[in-house]
């Protein structure tokens, strides 16, 4: 394996969230790496995001907290379950000051934008090569090698592949993957808050449930927009991409003698994106030789539990701690990291799978059971397995580590 003087040459393949969180935490543990990223521009496509407690714990650690709530928002409520056709609270959670309380940081809401600014301030600019479309990943032996479109050819110590749900790198370790159509497609748009309904722009995480669809909103961009994300049944011309685009007009009919004030908030949004959420089963092993996956590229989930970005970013603090702990055998290190990782994506991943028929269940006996259940549940609660996960915990319990401190 080759070595720098300075110690082993990482690369991550991908500069979105994953990528961003693992340089960032490589660089608080004094390990440089080299971000490789196809776009010529660091920018975020997508919409909102949620930032439970076990992601805002890491951000904090990072020292890039306070820039994230610059334009982030802080939730008040969150879970808010409403029935589709009249807007009647099911269940709904209090946040302000139980998150506080239970976990010990709070829930924002953000455009995916201002998380990937936060991320990128804790990474050197040197760092980050932009324009880098990747054209092959293959081993040479044990030796990952990364060719790109401009002809540079990479060898590095270690491989990370955080280049999302089409991963090169996840095809050169474990071939070709299966991707099953789920029968689901997703919707999302942004709503200028002068034009949004004022009970969707509280400081609440809503969730409006009803037969074979359900719709969230949440706001973003210090409560500038709505950001709106809405789950319907698959079209022939649904594709798994951010970049594919419906109408309003599609969007409201899918949504067509729901509650007049949610039809409102969809009528007042800008042009939807759409895509198919396909279905993947949790891959069995993340790590080849000297190459390790992270995030999407190594665990796509549904989006019912708005853990996507928190898992790539836990992922990428797991990471560096395992490989400052072990500078002198970073294979060994990237298969502790899979072994303390992979168990708990899995969950993630069957419980986010799960969700998706609970939400959709047409009007009847198993609806009104669902329904009493959510009025008697605590969800802030029921997912602490979720919020309390601590990444030095996790690590120092499989041997001790030192912690993340920002510098």
């Amino acid at each position: 394996m080759m070595s720098t003087e300075d110690g082993p040459k990482f690369a991550i393949l991908g500069g979105g969230i994953g990528g961003l969180a693992a340089a960032a935490f490589l660089r608080a543990k004094g390990l440089d790496s080299d971000v490789y990223e196809q776009a010529d521009a660091l920018t975020e496509v997508g919409a909102g995001l949620v930032i439970a407690p076990n992601a805002a714990r890491l951000l904090r650690r990072l020292g890039v907290l306070d820039r994230f709530i610059e334009r982030a928002v802080q939730m008040e409520i969150g879970w808010e379950f409403r029935r589709w056709d009249n807007g009647a609270v099911l269940s709904a959670e209090s946040l302000e000051e139980e998150c506080m309380r239970l976990y010990g940081e709070h829930t924002y809401t953000a455009h995916r934008a201002d998380l990937l600014d936060a991320l990128r301030s804790a990474v050197p600019e040197h760092s980050i090569h932009l324009g880098k479309r990747c054209v092959s990943v293959e081993f040479e032996d044990d030796q990952a090698v990364l060719q790109f479109q401009d002809g540079e050819t990479v060898r590095p110590d270690i491989l990370i592949g955080a280049d999302g749900v089409h991963s090169r790198v996840r095809t050169a370790i474990v071939g070709p993957t299966h991707a099953g159509e789920s029968g689901i497609c997703a919707f999302r748009a942004l709503v200028p808050a002068e034009k949004a309904p004022d009970f969707a722009k509280r400081r609440a995480q809503t969730l409006w449930i009803g037969p074979d669809h359900h719709l969230v909103h949440y706001p973003v961009s210090g409560e500038m927009y709505v950001n709106l994300v809405a789950f319907a049944p698959a079209g022939a011309n649904s594709v798994e991409s951010w970049t594919a685009t419906a109408t309003v007009e599609e969007l409201l009919d899918e949504f067509a003698g729901w509650d007049p004030r949610l039809v409102e908030l969809i009528r007042a949004a800008d042009t939807p994106g759409r895509w198919a959420l396909l279905d993947r089963e949790p891959l069995d092993r993340w790590n080849r030789a000297n190459a390790t996956l992270l995030g999407d590229a190594a665990h796509p989930m549904f989006p019912f539990f708005a853990q996507g970005a928190a898992q790539a970013i836990e992922d990428g603090a797991v990471l560096a701690l395992c490989l400052a702990a072990d500078r002198d055998n970073p294979v060994a290190a990237l298969r502790r990291y899979e072994q303390l990782r992979r168990p708990r994506t899995a969950r993630l991943q069957q419980v986010s799978h799960g969700r998706s028929h609970i939400n959709h269940l047409p009007d009847g006996p198993e609806q009104q059971a669902r329904d009493l259940a959510y009025s008697k549940a605590d969800p802030l609660e029921a997912n602490g397995w979720i919020y309390e996960y601590d990444p030095e915990v996790a690590v120092a319990a499989s041997g001790n580590e030192p912690s993340i401190e920002h510098s």
